[in-house]
């Protein structure tokens, strides 16, 4: 494949997210974003990962890509096995005999010498090994497109996990916040207690209240954890160094990014967040509610492909659609194979032949034909044709079936984009006016004029609210990540099919 080819085929396959809040699409429909290879990546302890980053550590490391290039090699020289029917078959041999004869009380002994040489090559077969090289050609093209195929799925899986860490991060951050609220609380009520002005109820209700929120947290820290392994583990990183990744989220952090750490693993011990909170002078002091939104600001733009061009690009650009195409064209060449073997070969052969012995001259022969042969069994023949017409049959409706699902998902994406888009301002201002009220009820909670059940409820639905805002920000960028893999988006970053003419990478 020249590399014109190769270079139409990689911009059309892939899929990239920019990092939000910036819309994954460019804004110029007409504009292809510029690809580079996957760099090779280093992560060393403290380093600072961006998106592309873990894509390209993933492309380099995937068994899944390597594998399809190792099966697209394959093909390669399943290629030039089959061109190689028309290349000549060379046949040579010596020998040494010795004859003793004996007759009566005579003896004879014969010494002699011979080399053979022959050639044979296949002149004309009416186009079956044309057929056969042709279908192995098109199992290429099938190949090479499952190769880019491999490496879609590795680059969207590695943005499912990526935002699952940030996600899961900004949970724990939340959660973090909601404990130290509900100490501050706890502390409020017992200097009212302690005062006579509020019953040992609320104070028992406010110990209940942090524990349960710390047990929040720590299910909420397993959750990040877990999603640290699985990113590693989509970039086949094994004993992975303490590592960052960047917020892409708009998350408001100082350093703008979300630390990887797996090497805290420690046996369960008494620690001091799992005691109430030692009581301290003028609580009452604390009792403004500080911000806990960790997202800020967050911005989506329109999205700027309709259904229409969105189904079209996946159309034109999805690798295993076009793998399954050259399969189908591969199963058609096959079947025409089949069928063309009702007719003969047509062969060319030469030889030569010398022979030198004791018991006569030296002997030189030279020989050249040319032969027509079939060996045929025709109805076993008859059989073949028909079951590769059923081959093909079952072929062209998977084929079919391929494309309908793609309509599917590429609706099914389509939709959760838009919706997920429509959720997320929607989601803010729940967050601000479940703040808002929260507020309220704490001040009329300490000025005795509404309970503490009031006060949780309002407390709760606060937390909620920012958890139900960070997951639908984690929803949509994935949504958008997953529309962009069903459509195939091009990516920025992206691995390419290079091999040399010996079939090794380049």
């Amino acid at each position: 494949m020249n590399i014109y080819k190769k270079v139409i085929v990689v911009l059309l396959l892939g899929i990239l997210i920019i990092p939000a809040p910036v819309m994954a699409i460019d804004d110029d429909k007409n504009i292809v974003p510029e690809q580079i290879e996957a760099p090779v990546v280093r992560v060393k302890k403290g380093s600072v990962l961006s998106l592309n980053d873990c894509i390209a550590i993933a492309l380099n490391n995937s068994p899944e890509v390597r594998n399809a290039q190792y099966e697209y090699w394959i093909t390669k020289t399943d290629v030039n096995i089959a061109k190689s029917q028309f290349f000549p078959t060379i046949n040579v041999g010596t020998g040494y005999d010795f004859t003793d004869t004996k007759v009566s009380s005579r003896t004879t002994d014969v010494n002699s010498y011979n080399l053979n040489a022959s050639l044979n090559m296949l002149l004309f077969d009416f186009g079956k090994t044309y057929a056969q090289i042709k279908m192995h050609k098109f199992y290429l093209i099938s190949d090479e497109y499952t190769f880019y195929n491999a490496v879609r799925t590795v680059t969207f899986d590695v943005k499912q996990k990526y935002y699952s860490v940030l996600a899961t991060r900004a949970n724990v951050m939340v959660n973090q916040a909601y404990v130290d609220i509900n100490e501050r609380n706890y502390l409020r009520t017992k200097a009212y207690f302690d005062e006579g002005l509020k019953s040992k109820i609320d104070l028992v209700n406010s110990e209940v209240t942090l524990s349960d929120s710390k047990i929040k947290l720590i299910d909420s820290e397993k959750a990040y954890e877990n999603a640290i392994v699985n990113l590693n583990n989509s970039m086949y990183l094994v004993d992975a160094p303490n590592y960052s990744i960047e917020a892409t989220f708009g998350l408001n952090l100082s350093d703008n990014t979300a630390p990887v750490d797996l090497g805290k693993f420690e046996k369960v011990t008494p620690k001091e967040s799992s005691k109430t909170p030692v009581g301290v002078a003028d609580a009452t002091l604390t009792s403004e509610i500080e911000k806990l939104e960790l997202l800020t600001d967050y911005k989506i733009e329109p999205f700027k492909y309709s259904f229409e061009e969105c189904l079209n690009m996946a159309k034109k650009n999805r690798a295993d659609l076009k793998a399954y195409r050259s399969t189908v064209d591969a199963i058609a060449e096959n079947l025409l194979f089949i069928k063309r073997n009702f007719y003969p070969a047509i062969t060319a052969n030469a030889g030569y032949g010398l022979r030198d012995s004791s018991a006569i001259s030296t002997t030189n022969t030279l020989n050249i034909g040319v032969n027509l042969s079939s060996s045929l069994n025709i109805m076993a023949q008859k059989n073949k044709v028909d079951a590769g017409k059923y081959h093909l049959d079952i072929a062209k409706v998977t084929l079919k079936k391929l494309e309908d699902d793609i309509y599917f998902q590429v609706q099914n994406a389509y939709v959760n984009v838009i919706q997920l888009a429509k959720q997320i301002p929607l989601q803010a201002v729940k967050v601000r006016q479940t703040r808002e009220n929260f507020e309220l009820a704490e001040g009329r909670y300490y000025v005795g004029l509404s309970d503490y059940l009031e006060l949780q409820t309002a407390k709760l639905n606060y937390n909620n609210a920012q958890h139900s805002y960070i997951n639908a920000i984690y929803l949509y960028n994935v949504a958008v990540a997953s529309l962009e893999n069903v459509i195939s988006y091009p990516q920025k970053v992206t691995k390419t099919l290079e091999v040399k003419n010996n079939g090794r990478k380049k």
